[in-house]
C-alpha cells in the first residue's frame, strides 16, 4: 500500500473532490525553497571536446572507442556568476554564469574491454530573470542540468569529440517560511511488499469457461 495504491483517505495527497474548503483546518508555516523565476534552454551541440580522467579499469589499450556519455548529477556547478539589475525593467536582472555539468563517458578499448571515465562540460549562459526585491534573506542562483550523447570519436589522448544534447534550467530561489492552508497531517499507509504472485493468474480463472 502507498498513497497512490488504493489508499482512500481525505488525509493523503491527490486530486481534490467536492468543495476544496472542506477539511481545511489550519494555516501552516512551512520552510521551503521558493522559486522566484526560472527558465530553460535546450541545445544540440556539435564538436564538443570531453577530456576524460579516472578511467576504470585503469591502463586501457588505446585507441578507445566512444559508446555514450551522460550527466551524472542533476545539479550543475555555477561559477563566474554575474547578476546585473536592469534599470529599465523592474525586478529584472541579467544573469550570466558558467554552468559545469558532470559527465560519465562509456567506451571500449582496443581489446574490446568496456570502461568508464569522468569528464565535464562547461557552458556559459547569459539570460534575463526576475529577482526578488532587497531583503534580509539572500536569494541563490541554481542550475538543473542534463546531458546526453550517443555519437563521438576518439580524437586524442584521453579525449573524445562528441555531438550532444543539453538542457539547463536556471532558477532564482530563496529559503523561505511560507504560510499555506492545510488539511492536517497526512495518514501514512503501510507499505505493500513486492512479491511474485505465482498463483494469482491461476486462482483468478473461472470454475468453468464462459
Amino acid at each position: 500500500m502507498s498513497f497512490f495504491c488504493n489508499f482512500q483517505s481525505d488525509k493523503c495527497p491527490g486530486q481534490i473532490t467536492g468543495n476544496p474548503l472542506n477539511g481545511l483546518c489550519e494555516k501552516v508555516c512551512i520552510e521551503v525553497k521558493k522559486v522566484f523565476d526560472a527558465c530553460m534552454q535546450q541545445s544540440q551541440l556539435n564538436g564538443v571536446v570531453l577530456n576524460i580522467t579516472g578511467l576504470t579499469p585503469a591502463s586501457p589499450t588505446y585507441p578507445l572507442t566512444f559508446v555514450s556519455a551522460k550527466s551524472t548529477a542533476s545539479k550543475g556547478t555555477i561559477s563566474n556568476l554575474l547578476v546585473e539589475p536592469l534599470p529599465e525593467r523592474e525586478n529584472a536582472a541579467r544573469v550570466k554564469a558558467d554552468i559545469t555539468i558532470p559527465v560519465s563517458v562509456a567506451y571500449t578499448d582496443a581489446n574490446g574491454v568496456e570502461g568508464v571515465a569522468t569528464s565535464s562540460l562547461t557552458i556559459t549562459k547569459d539570460v534575463i530573470l526576475n529577482i526578488p526585491a532587497a531583503s534580509i534573506m539572500p536569494y541563490d542562483v541554481e542550475a538543473v542540468v542534463s546531458f546526453i550523447s550517443t555519437q563521438g570519436t576518439y580524437t586524442g589522448e584521453n579525449q573524445f569529440t562528441v555531438d550532444c544534447c543539453t538542457s539547463i534550467i536556471l532558477k532564482i530561489v530563496m529559503e523561505v517560511e511560507l504560510l499555506v492552508p492545510s488539511y492536517g497531517y497526512a495518514q501514512i499507509p503501510p507499505c505493500q511488499e513486492y512479491t511474485q504472485e505465482v498463483c494469482a493468474g491461476f486462482f483468478e480463472l473461472p470454475m468453468y469457461p464462459n
